[in-house]
């Protein structure tokens, strides 16, 4: 925390200190205004939180932390989150076995196995080299203003044959979505893979709620309040659980979209996507590489070996192993994920222990086409709401959508 204390009565209260609350409450500090930032749970970040159990780091779900967004860029101090890069690539199993892509502009050895015929026949390499070249180079604004259709059709209008789209690409990009059928936003997915191909995707060596916990010590003194949950909006400021009303002449709701529709009556949510984490220790890695692993079959979305990418998630001599599924959990679910990633990885797993589960309801918004990037934050007169629900799902999206927000508040606020 910063040294000097944030004195009186708030004039604007934010609810939710996940990303989006934390950069409105953030960029409203250093403009001058008193801030109240009310959290229900005991801790910052939202769903961008990492749990410290038995010496294992848990991230609530599986997350990366892509190092090119402008946000990113913009907030955070990278260095000192001592990020841990995975492969540039990915190893897909598909019908026929595991396949290896690996972008060759970074590992120029891996580019002899993107030969024509070996992993992909030559015209789908030559149309997602033409799709990359050109997200890679194409102005951010420009991706943004094309006509918005399915990512699935994207894909086949830019050539790509729909066996690599169904054995590669979607269950790829299905862990990315949250969803298998590739319904969500075109523009979405052209400004993910930009992403993808400009950064890296990383860990934070102390786990992905280091970077809610980094923007959170910016703030002034005072400002966080943790365990106030709030109960409902008022025409003075809000009602607190506990009975309490604070009042103030401006609030922001930047909380998930299920708790913002319930402070918020009348507002309209997008529907959102589930997605189930387990996490399981071995004694040995059974990949020996920092490597994402998706399943063709779509029985799992993805799995790797964190202790691989940050050995810190984990005591010395254990192997963490992460492994996410769409939906919630299931009775017999977590025999079910072991007996799979028996067959990914191609090694015994009944000794492996689960260590935890993590269900994570309303991880994404549903981004289906046509998804606006980002929307207004203003509802009514001091009024305001902010979350990645209101831009994209994504860290960048749920920043820009806070950085929104402090923004529209400021002009909201100037006499005249």
């Amino acid at each position: 925390m910063t040294s000097h204390h944030h004195r009186g009565a708030p004039d604007t209260i934010v609810v939710g200190a996940g990303l989006a609350g934390l950069a409105c409450a953030l960029d409203l500090c250093r403009a001058g205004r008193r801030v109240a930032l009310l959290e229900a749970s005991d801790g910052v970040g939202g769903r961008m939180r990492t749990d410290r159990r038995e010496g294992f780091l848990l991230d609530r779900g599986f997350q990366v932390f892509n190092t090119s967004y402008p946000q990113v860029k913009r907030r955070l101090d990278l260095r000192s989150l001592r990020l841990r890069p995975f492969t540039p690539g990915l190893i897909a199993h598909t019908p026929t076995g595991p396949v290896r892509l690996a972008d060759p502009t970074r590992r120029p050895h891996a580019a002899s196995a993107l030969l024509p015929g070996r992993v992909l026949p030559a015209r789908d390499l030559a149309a997602l080299a033409a799709l990359t070249a050109r997200d890679a180079v194409l102005p951010a604004g420009l991706l943004k203003r094309r006509p918005d259709r399915s990512t699935a059709t994207a894909l086949e209008r830019a050539g790509v044959s729909a066996a690599t789209v169904t054995h590669i690409l979607r269950p790829f990009l299905s862990g990315v979505f949250l969803e298998d059928r590739l319904e969500t936003s075109a523009r979405f997915f052209h400004l993910v893979w930009r992403s993808m191909v400009r950064g890296t995707l990383c860990l934070p060596a102390e786990g992905v709620g280091a970077v809610p916990a980094q923007l959170a010590a910016g703030l002034p003194d005072g400002v966080l309040r943790l365990e106030t949950p709030v109960d409902a909006v008022t025409d003075s400021g809000v009602l607190l659980t506990d009975g309490r009303e604070l009042p103030a002449a401006s609030v922001v709701v930047a909380t998930d979209a299920a708790a913002a529709a319930r402070l918020l009556p009348g507002l309209a949510v997008p529907e959102t996507r589930t997605v189930t984490t387990y996490y399981h220790a071995a004694r040995r890695p059974p990949l020996t590489e920092p490597t994402l692993v998706v399943d063709g079959s779509g029985a799992l979305l993805n799995t790797c070996v964190l202790t691989e990418v940050a050995p810190t998630y984990a005591p010395p001599g254990t192997a963490l192993i992460s492994t996410s599924v769409l939906g919630a959990d299931r009775p017999g679910a977590g025999g079910a994920v072991l007996r799979r990633l028996a067959e990914l990885y191609g090694t015994d797993t009944a000794a492996w222990r689960q260590v935890a589960a993590y269900t994570v309801e309303g991880a994404l918004p549903a981004m289906t086409p046509p998804w606006p990037l980002s929307r207004t934050t203003r509802l009514a007169t001091g009024r305001y709401v902010c979350g990645d629900h209101r831009a994209t799902g994504s860290v960048q999206g749920a920043l820009a959508s806070g950085t929104r927000a402090a923004r529209e508040l400021l002009a909201d606020a100037v006499p005249g």
